[in-house]
């Protein structure tokens, strides 16, 4: 490679074998560039040692972005040949030091040698008047985190434009909206999604992905409970880590629909892909809203799966504007139920829903079009 163009550094707190949706991310990046022929090396805490993976060189050691570490990843770094381009994938919790990192942040900054550009997964703990002491003390720690790494960056990308609203003007001038893509293929064989449907009884399927996080079971054991006690023949699926404890937490609370829940938790992606490809409709509650971070719902979309959910406070316009899902307002599990009940019962509309659906992931939201955007030169961020 000429020694003018850059080789790719992404620094990453979460890379597999961790799990994680970060981690994820961090690998789909990595392996897309490769295939756009670029050099690239991921640095991300791990076992000790280097080893290529699929054409990307993998730094791991155990405490890849602690304090004690700094000096370590300075000199491997300086060791490769440059120019370097460093790509940040920012969440605050991946990056140790309980969210308060500000050693790493501080390094991050100081690195003028290198290109600079950060992913912002997420940006800072909220401020809330009557949290506990330690709460405001996270919530300022990363603000002044996110100072540091923002105003250091040539570069910036968020994963919802809500993210830049904490970003000074400047900063914002280097930064555009970035969605996160599906971690899932897009793409499945008929001969799999057979395979996976004949392992299901029969009946309409109702599916959710997702990780089963605390803000979101109690809406979610709502609406399929009520979508599967209103037909007998309807089948509840679960997908992703969490959905087996899920499932058996919802059977012994509601042991009529226990017959009828099915749960896959520990499955590979393209597993995974031919499982949501079952389902005649994906149910997928956010407290916050449907946003282009969430990667589950990116999932569905990816493969043309209809999807019914909410907006919030961090829903962007473009899920009213182009209308990939069903979409309701607010959170209230009973606008959830009738939309799904909606769609169960329209064989056209689910049809075309899901042709819609697919059609705006890949124009909008696709591995692809990050990648260009990536490789692009920057435009003039955002408003």
């Amino acid at each position: 490679m000429p020694a003018s163009l850059p080789t790719w550094h992404l620094l990453s707190g979460e890379y597999p074998p961790m799990v994680g949706g970060v981690a994820d991310y961090t690998r789909l990046i990595a392996d897309a560039l490769v295939r756009a022929g670029e050099q690239v090396h991921v640095w991300a805490p791990g076992p000790s040692g280097v080893v290529t993976e699929d054409g990307v060189t993998v730094h791991r050691a155990p405490g890849r972005f602690s304090p004690g570490d700094l000096r370590a990843l300075s000199r491997e770094l300086d060791a490769c040949p440059g120019p370097r381009r460093l790509l940040l994938q920012y969440v605050p919790h991946a990056l140790g030091l309980k969210a308060m990192n500000v050693p790493f942040c501080a390094w991050f900054a100081a690195r003028r040698k290198d290109e600079r550009q950060v992913f912002f997964h997420e940006v800072v703990y909220p401020w809330s008047l009557h949290a506990p002491w330690r709460h405001h003390v996270l919530a300022a720690t990363t603000r002044v985190m996110l100072r540091l790494v923002a105003e250091s960056a040539d570069r910036s990308f968020v994963s919802i434009p809500t993210w830049a609203e904490h970003l000074s003007a400047r900063a914002k001038q280097r930064t555009e909206w970035r969605p996160v893509p599906s971690n899932l293929p897009t793409e499945v064989s008929a001969v799999d999604v057979l395979r996976a449907r004949a392992s299901l009884p029969e009946g309409p399927v109702v599916g959710h992905f997702g990780t089963y996080g605390s803000a979101i079971v109690g809406p979610l054991e709502s609406v399929l409970v009520s979508v599967l006690r209103a037909d007998p023949r309807r089948q509840g699926l679960l997908l992703g880590r969490g959905s087996r404890a899920f499932m058996e937490a919802v059977v012994r609370r509601r042991p009529d629909v226990a017959a009828r829940l099915q749960a896959r938790d520990a499955l590979s992606p393209g597993e995974a892909a031919a499982f949501l490809r079952v389902c005649d409709v994906l149910v997928q509650p956010y407290p916050d809203g449907v946003s282009t971070r969430r990667g589950s719902a990116m999932a569905g979309l990816g493969l043309g799966v209809p999807l019914v959910t909410n907006t919030g406070h961090l829903t962007e316009p473009l899920w009213r504007e182009l209308l990939p899902v069903a979409l309701v307002e607010g959170t209230a599990p009973s606008a959830l139920v009738d939309a799904t009940e909606h769609l169960l019962s329209q064989d056209e509309a689910r049809r075309a829903l899901g042709e819609h659906a697919a059609r705006i992931y890949r124009e909008h939201f696709a591995l692809e079009r990050t990648v260009e955007a990536l490789l692009r030169k920057p435009p003039g961020g955002m408003p």
